[in-house]
């Protein structure tokens, strides 16, 4: 392979294709209630590639060891994209699940917990000039809950009436995981720029004592 395209690994393959599909997931997600009957089942059908797509790029980028600055950009990304798109499409009354409609506080949860994870990545690299990319325990759970709790909601139509419970406790456990995720995310940014401060007053203190 050129060596100007050495990044195009098969793991960042897939996460592109990954982040390709969302447009045509959106598509099926917004025709849902529409004169497309399939739509929801398309949807579900998608989403479910793309999640097994999420453990195999991950699992291939181990295995061949090809874990890369781009790749560690380019999953959470494809993430981010699809929770984002489907909790604010499906709390939305057009475009819900019938019968399962997401209440409002769950996008809210959502995407507030990504945008003030983005402010904290902003806000350590302004005090320390340096990015922190750490992929954490409770992020990778929270995704996962998310997924799930996505899977879930669309299934609803086909599933008896006790499914109603198990998916509203989906919802509380996926924003629950989020905020959670966050918290876990701001002690490790605060640990960081202290650490990098207190190694540069270190680095400073025998030249500025003399």
């Amino acid at each position: 392979m050129n060596e100007s395209w050495s990044w195009l690994t098969w793991p960042n393959r897939i996460s592109i294709a990954r982040i390709l599909l969302v447009p045509v997931w959106v598509l099926c997600l917004l025709n849902m209630n529409d004169a497309w009957p399939g739509a929801r089942r398309a949807a579900l059908g998608l989403y479910l590639v793309m999640a097994v797509s999420d453990a195999l790029d991950g699992f291939l980028a181990r295995r061949w060891r090809q874990q890369s600055a781009i790749g560690a950009f380019l999953d959470p990304l494809a993430d981010k994209l699809l929770t984002t798109c489907a909790v604010v499409i499906l709390a939305i009354e057009a475009t819900a699940v019938p019968g399962a409609r997401l209440p409002s506080w769950v996008p809210v949860i959502a995407l507030g917990k990504d945008v003030l994870t983005v402010l904290g990545f902003a806000l350590v690299y302004l005090a320390t000039q340096r990015t922190l990319i750490r992929p954490r325990i409770l992020g990778k759970v929270s995704t996962l809950v998310q997924s799930v709790m996505v899977a879930a909601t669309l299934l609803t139509p086909d599933m008896p009436g006790g499914w109603r419970d198990v998916v509203e406790a989906l919802w509380a456990a996926a924003s629950g995981a989020a905020v959670l995720a966050w918290l876990d995310y701001l002690r490790v940014g605060v640990r960081f720029v202290s650490e990098v401060h207190a190694a540069e007053e270190a680095g400073r203190g025998p030249s500025g004592s003399s």
